[in-house]
């Protein structure tokens, strides 16, 4: 289950601009504080948004709406502002010649979002998205690890040893509430100190070294 954001890539800004614009289009509120997004769900994130600038006659469903078709007019910014991870495509290359391991997602992002970071660095068919857990499932991002693995045992008909992937601490407390393996990647702002001590299992500077990196994930 690999989260996105600062784990296989960064967005370069891209997203938060589209945030920014669809909310203050459709609420014609000026946009006062930008929250911090990392590690959090959208649904959580647009929660605190409204309350922060008063608004009370929008629901994050409304908004994603707008936040989306402002995020896919941008789509191509993606790839010219942002960047893969140091590692992401060998690892993720490798991994997926394993038959025995399902690759997913378990991000903050709504799934239309997720999916236009994706495509724009080339790694759609990385992951079975159809079993991700996605920012608009929950607003707690422990509900998302397992919405997803419900997801993939229903449709696989197994049962999976969950392996949750991700830079900020947030990603490490919603495995560990799952009994998921933690492995943090310190390529966000958290640090490597900051995610051992949140309880991961193992935590890597980066994906670049690919043995290491698969052998940890799949033991």
């Amino acid at each position: 289950m690999w989260d996105i954001d600062y784990t296989l890539l960064r967005g370069g800004g891209v997203a938060a601009r589209a945030w920014r614009a669809a909310f203050t289009e459709l609420t014609g509120r000026e946009w006062r504080e930008t929250p911090i997004f990392g590690g959090r769900t959208d649904t959580d994130i647009c929660v605190e948004v409204f309350a922060r600038h008063g608004v009370t006659d929008c629901t994050p469903e409304v908004f994603f709406v707008r936040y989306v078709e402002h995020v896919l007019a941008l789509q191509h910014e993606f790839g010219e502002q942002g960047a893969l991870m140091p590692g992401v495509q060998d690892v993720l290359k490798r991994l997926g010649a394993d038959p025995g391991v399902v690759q997913t997602l378990v991000t903050g992002n709504v799934p239309q979002v997720a999916a236009a970071k994706l495509a724009a660095f080339g790694l759609s068919g990385a992951f079975d998205a159809e079993v991700g857990g996605y920012g608009t499932d929950d607003a707690v991002r422990a509900t998302l690890v397992r919405r997803s693995l419900e997801r993939a045992e229903a449709k696989y008909g197994e049962r999976f040893a969950p392996v949750v992937i991700g830079d900020t601490v947030h990603d490490v407390t919603a495995a560990l509430a799952n009994g998921a393996l933690a492995v943090g990647v310190a390529t966000g702002s958290t640090t490597m100190a900051d995610l051992v001590l949140a309880g991961a299992h193992a935590v890597l500077p980066d994906l670049s070294d690919t043995d290491a990196t698969v052998r940890i994930l799949t033991t």
